[in-house]
């Protein structure tokens, strides 16, 4: 009796649903943690200069092959499962069988990028300190042995001595494709931009009835000057891509099969199974840098995402800049100035299911308001000299961002005025006791307590606009952006610019790529990724909330 009474009085007294709370929090941060350590590792550990392989494939009742690559992974499979696939299994043996998937490269020679290989069929496995890989810029990684570096065709270091000569080469090719990529992207794209200006100033006159000789002559002038500059770039551009296919080196595949790579399509060359542990980190640091800092190649599978991290922190903080105000104001108007009645709790209750409202049917709003109709519109009275090419009738930045912001704006007015709600009346008649205003009292008084209500709002908002991808596929994200919005061409940000995205970059890595295993690990790492620059904005914002909570701790008190 008396242990059925302690029983009763422990359930009465709450302690049950404490310990399930603390334990489904528990199980949560656990699960959370160890979502991030797998994707951790899936897609850092691409970055590790992997070990290659060479071994003699033999096929029962096949002529035998050399397999040389990098093991990816690895697995137990039922005999069954082989037989049924078509490979010649014997029917005696083991229940299970290994199963490696190897990365063989040389995608210009071989059918296939991954192959799928039987483990007991691999007999002689080495890893032969001179075996090399070649990462290109077109065609994936290059295996194989390395047998001369030439010099407009002419032989200048070949067997042993070949291989530092190589890394000479390709140091002075990555200089000048830095350079080119300096007078590609930035001087060319700023003549170009400075000629498109001509264009439509000239348009723009022309429409006007204002294109008199004298402003022709002065066009005429200023476009010879970019003319004759294009002139000079252009002679230094000729010279540079003569200079960049200039060197090429001679390289045999494990089958014993040669063939000549020029230089100007290598991007780097390294020996993994002759690099120490302290070569190899530094490598992996390289890499790791690389894929946060250069542009993407080869249809996203390899390189960086640079641009998609820019366009990602670029577009959240527009839309940041934009839904804290329109938010801040309408929160401010219902609770504040509102006459309470059925009208203002049928617009709250409005604001609460706009917040449920799938992402999608934003999406489709902004294509069809902000692109088409507001788009067209700002076209047709602001730049009616680029028409029918549209400047904002069309997705962009710009609109990707007021997407955004329609999308989590319900968020912010629901935060800010639980805020407001929060604050005492008293502080209020107190300070127009004292002769303040109302709108000063709201001004001076009343917004800065509640202002870390409006910074949760806006974390809110970030954290649910900064991972969205299906409406920003049809107001301005794009797979590949030639430039980024910002550069040193007036007006310096293109709000009508297309950008890249790190969610819609992991949809086109993951679904759309040709080369599915090559893109795994990226779909990982980007990911990872996508979940740092979420928290880093996050923590930015909670951190400027806490600074303005203690700023005003006194006065709630």
């Amino acid at each position: 009796m008396v242990k059925r009474n302690s029983l009763r009085n422990w359930f009465k007294s709450g302690a049950p649903g404490v310990w399930m709370s603390a334990g489904a929090v528990s199980i949560a941060v656990i699960m959370t943690i160890g979502l991030l350590a797998v994707i951790a590792v899936r897609g850092l550990g691409h970055f590790w200069p992997a070990d290659l392989v060479s071994a003699q494939y033999a096929v029962p009742n096949q002529e035998s092959s050399v397999l040389v690559g990098e093991r990816v992974e690895q697995e137990q499979v039922p005999r069954a499962r082989l037989k049924s696939a078509g490979l010649p299994v014997p029917d005696q043996g083991p229940e299970f069988m290994t199963r490696e998937l190897f990365k063989v490269g040389n995608r210009d020679i071989n059918p296939s990028d991954f192959n799928w290989v039987v483990g007991e069929w691999l007999t002689g496995q080495s890893r032969p300190a001179d075996l090399m890989t070649l990462e290109r810029r077109e065609w994936g990684n290059f295996y194989g042995y390395l047998v001369n570096v030439k010099e407009g065709g002419r032989i200048v270091a070949e067997g042993e001595a070949a291989w530092p000569v190589l890394q000479e080469r390709i140091k002075r090719v990555e200089k000048l494709a830095d350079e080119l990529y300096t007078l590609e992207k930035k001087d060319i794209g700023a003549i170009n931009h400075s000629i498109e200006r001509l264009r439509l100033q000239a348009r723009k006159l022309e429409l006007d009835g204002r294109l008199d000789a004298a402003a022709q002559a002065d066009m005429a002038a200023e476009r010879a000057e970019l003319d004759a500059r294009y002139k000079v770039i252009e002679a230094r551009l000729d010279g540079l891509h003569q200079a960049f296919d200039r060197d090429s080196l001679t390289a045999r595949d494990g089958s014993g099969k040669e063939i000549e790579l020029s230089l100007g399509k290598v991007v780097r060359a390294y020996q993994p199974n002759a690099m120490g542990t302290v070569t190899k980190l530094g490598f992996y640091f390289e890499k790791l840098w690389e894929f946060l800092s250069a542009d993407p190649r080869e249809a996203n599978t390899e390189g960086g995402i640079f641009p998609a991290i820019f366009g990602t922190v670029m577009m959240t903080l527009i839309m940041a800049v934009i839904v804290t105000p329109f938010g801040v104001l309408a929160a401010v108007y219902l609770r504040e100035y509102a006459r309470q009645g059925p009208v203002t709790r049928l617009i709250r209750i409005a604001v609460n299911n706009l917040a449920g409202v799938p992402a999608i049917v934003y999406g489709v709003f902004g294509l069809g308001f902000f692109v088409y109709v507001l788009g067209g519109s700002v076209d047709r009275l602001f730049f009616p000299e680029a028409l029918p090419a549209p400047t904002f009738g069309t997705p962009g930045l710009l609109w990707a961002s007021l997407t955004l912001a329609l999308l989590a704006v319900p968020v912010v007015i629901v935060a800010t005025e639980e805020g407001l709600a929060r604050i005492p009346l008293t502080l209020r008649e107190g300070s127009l006791a004292l002769g303040a205003t109302k709108a000063e009292t709201l001004w001076k008084i009343v917004l800065p307590m509640a202002s870390p209500a409006m910074m949760t709002g806006l974390i809110l908002a970030v954290a649910r606009a900064a991972g969205e991808v299906a409406p920003l596929m049809l107001v301005g994200v794009v797979k590949l952006a030639p430039s980024l919005p910002l550069d040193g061409n007036y007006p310096y940000l293109h709000l009508d610019q297309k950008i890249m995205h790190l969610g819609f970059h992991i949809y086109d890595v993951g679904f759309q790529s040709p080369n599915v295993e090559a893109a795994r690990p990226l779909v990982y790492a980007t990911a990872l990724l996508l979940v740092l620059v979420i928290a880093l904005l996050n923590l930015s914002a909670v951190s400027i909330r806490n600074h303005l909570r203690e700023k005003y701790k006194a006065l709630d008190n």
